[in-house]
């Protein structure tokens, strides 16, 4: 971990809610004049769209049904704790961009003179100079495997997880909706994923110093017939703060309505209130990060 240079990890699940944690620090980099260096925890997958496919059949005709991308086959955590270690010490490192899209394409193909389609990476890159952090966003911002430790370089880990149920339903809806997926494929895609899930995704929830997790107030217990996703109106958001020494809880309390302590270590707040709460908390540590840095 760094004072100069410090590492800021936001990790969660697609449909997690980790888009709204990464507006929240957008508006606070924005109003207290932070340039930050953006990394893609996409980026940092081993394989692209087409090696990824061809290296599921191999494993399923090798008899392994639970290649994943949450796992270690298809991420390099490596280079990530390295980029996370070479930042922290020199506020500089490697990093590039996986295409998701056509527009992606274009962009980059222009800023590089390139012919990449989408699922393919760009080249690596320097991180640009000058940043005050680095900010990254993804699945495995605090991984910890016996070959890689990326978390112990992160000077503030955030956590952004529904419950599990929710968090199905969301990609349920999400893959029927925007990717045309039937049902059996996206179960199957859920049971695939599911031990790299366990071992790798849920432990970095203990490792996090902030975690926002998602209730819905419905039911949801079978996400696979829910016909649709409950609204921020119909859950709660559970904030837990590894630690709470120096958290102002009586005036999170006052700024947010209808909030509530669960724990001493823990608010509950309406789903509405996630983003509004999320600057409310994490702006004074941004704060106090920077202000650290330039002593």
């Amino acid at each position: 971990m760094s004072k100069n240079h410090p590492v800021i990890a936001v990790t969660g699940s697609s449909g997690a809610g980790t888009t709204t944690v990464k507006r929240a620090f957008e508006h606070i980099f924005f109003r207290e004049q932070i340039n930050a260096a953006v990394i893609e925890g996409d980026s940092f997958h081993s394989l692209s769209r087409v090696d990824f496919k061809s290296a599921v059949k191999k494993a399923e005709a090798e008899g392994n049904m639970t290649f994943s991308h949450f796992g270690p086959q298809s991420n390099d955590f490596a280079k990530l704790a390295e980029l996370f270690e070479t930042y922290g010490k020199t506020g500089g490192g490697k990093k590039r961009f996986y295409i998701h899209s056509d527009e992606e394409a274009a962009e980059h193909n222009e800023r590089l003179n390139t012919s990449l389609n989408p699922g393919e990476f760009t080249p690596w890159e320097d991180v640009p100079g000058g940043s005050d952090v680095l900010f990254y966003e993804g699945l495995h911002g605090l991984v910890t495997t016996d070959k890689a430790d990326i978390a112990k370089h992160v000077d503030l880990g955030i956590g952004v997880v529904p419950i599990v149920n929710l968090e199905w339903i969301q990609k349920i809806h999400r893959d029927s909706a925007e990717r045309g997926y039937s049902a059996d494929v996206i179960v199957d895609t859920i049971l695939r994923r599911m031990p790299d899930y366990v071992n790798y995704i849920t432990p970095q929830f203990s490792r996090t110093d902030i975690n926002f997790q998602r209730v819905s107030t419905v039911d949801t217990s079978n996400p696979f017939i829910s016909r649709d996703i409950p609204t921020p109106d119909e859950s709660f958001i559970v904030i837990r703060f590894r630690e709470p020494k120096g958290v102002d809880f009586p005036y999170l309390l006052n700024m947010i309505p209808n909030s509530f302590m669960s724990r001493r270590n823990t608010i509950v707040v309406p789903g509405a209130k996630m983003g509004f709460s999320m600057e409310l908390i994490l702006a004074p540590i941004i704060q106090d990060m920077i202000a650290n840095k330039n002593k």
